[in-house]
């Protein structure tokens, strides 16, 4: 069996589980600009991060207001997936809303 050196430890352990086992997560961040409704915001955070109306309705003041909002924190998989759907509802309206990952 092949051993492995000290430095390939240290960048798997690095880039793989946080300290309690789980995999690190992040956030899924929606950002303001001056062409994206109000409106499409709120269907969005909906349909994509699934929040009631009254929640989406938060997100998209503070996103409005701050110039930022979180949408919600996941793996690292299914927030990729998540700015992806985004970009890609927000081009088939000609919006163009913003959304990025940040880890937690």
């Amino acid at each position: 069996m092949a051993t492995i050196d000290t430095e390939t430890k240290k960048k798997i352990s690095s880039d793989s589980d946080s300290k309690d086992g789980q995999p690190p997560m992040y956030k899924v961040i929606l950002h303001n600009d001056d062409y994206t409704t109000m409106d499409f915001v709120v269907e969005i955070l909906m349909k994509v991060f699934g929040k009631s109306f009254e929640i989406a309705t938060q997100i998209m003041l503070n996103v409005h207001e701050k110039g930022r909002g979180i949408c919600g924190i996941y793996t690292r998989d299914v927030a990729e997936t998540k700015v992806n759907t985004v970009h890609t509802l927000a081009r088939e309206r000609e919006f163009p809303l913003k959304s990025t990952i940040e880890k937690e």
